[in-house]
């Protein structure tokens, strides 16, 4: 068991590692993952419920004692991101598939894997959790009245539609598993170590699906997607590490916040691209881009932060 809990703590903290050594097997050989992209809400509902499963009691408090942090930390999730994806959308001209994708990444609310980076780099780790906690409860209504607003220009958007594909992929598998965890926490916390990799597995699955499906396009406009996700991202950190400093948090909070605002659920962007918007296939490309670079990129400024932190 112990060499098992070795193995996925090894995995989830190189994530990026796995989803780029899967991602390439599945440009050179699609067919192995093409299938995976028909199962795309279910490897994501499954991610999502092992986050739930990971949620305790106490890390609500933080929603409670800390109003003022998280209010910060909530507004530039759903500001920063949405409105610079709009931007690049504009600036470079995208086409209505890949603008379309860019602003579902920046509309998502934070991912799991900002809490591990935090971590790494030393911020304040239960302002991270209680971000993705809020931003996640909260997206069933954040993220398609965003998308709504910012995507109509370049395709139709159901705004119930998308709302009820959020409620589904990610509200009810988080709550479901917050209460397994009220239920049997005993037998919950003796497998803990484990439950990351359930949400390894089910996002490199996702990508790796995604990659096998659109190896053609990809070569066509992958390097233009890998340009605008790296600067959407990088934005993201910067000025969410900007704005959090101007509120004079500490070092540790502004971390946390840079972290939490650039790094974004992109499996739900994906997730969302496939079940709403089966017309636009390319609108999954960035999704799948921004969740291999964004792995990369928040490493590299969890080393930058750490000097900052004492």
């Amino acid at each position: 068991m112990e060499q098992i809990k070795k193995i996925c703590n090894f995995m989830s903290s190189n994530i990026a590692i796995f989803i780029i050594i899967f991602s390439v097997i599945a440009f050179f050989y699609p067919g192995g993952f093409a299938w995976a992209t028909r199962y795309t809400t279910w490897f994501l509902g499954a991610a999502m419920f092992g986050m739930g499963l990971t949620i305790k009691t106490e890390d609500f408090k933080v929603v409670f004692t800390r109003p003022k942090d998280l209010c910060i930390g909530f507004l530039l999730q759903y500001t920063v991101m949405p409105a610079t994806a709009f931007m690049l959308a504009k600036a470079f001209g995208l086409s209505a598939d890949l603008a379309l994708g860019v602003i579902l990444v920046g509309c998502c609310p934070g991912g799991t894997a900002s809490n591990v980076i935090t971590y790494v780099a030393g911020g304040d780790v239960p302002l991270s959790v209680g971000m993705t906690i809020v931003s996640t409860i909260l997206a069933p209504v954040c993220t398609p009245v965003l998308v709504y607003l910012l995507a109509d220009s370049w395709v139709e958007v159901s705004l119930i539609t998308m709302m009820m594909s959020v409620v589904k992929v990610v509200l009810i598998p988080v709550l479901l598993g917050i209460l397994i965890y009220r239920i049997f926490p005993k037998q919950i916390n003796a497998v803990r170590e484990l439950l990351p990799l359930i949400s390894v597995i089910a996002i490199v699955m996702i990508i790796s699906g995604i990659v096998g499906s659109n190896a053609q396009k990809i070569l066509s406009c992958g390097a233009l997607v890998m340009v605008v996700v790296a600067i959407h991202n990088v934005v993201g950190l910067c000025l969410g590490t900007g704005a959090a400093k101007l509120f004079k948090l500490n070092e540790k909070k502004v971390t946390a916040i840079g972290i939490e605002v650039g790094m974004q659920n992109s499996g739900l962007a994906i997730s969302l691209a496939t079940a709403n918007f089966a017309t636009n296939p390319l609108a999954t490309l960035p999704g799948a881009i921004f969740s291999v670079w964004h792995n990369i990129s928040g490493t590299l400024y969890a080393g930058i932060r750490r000097k900052y932190i004492k």
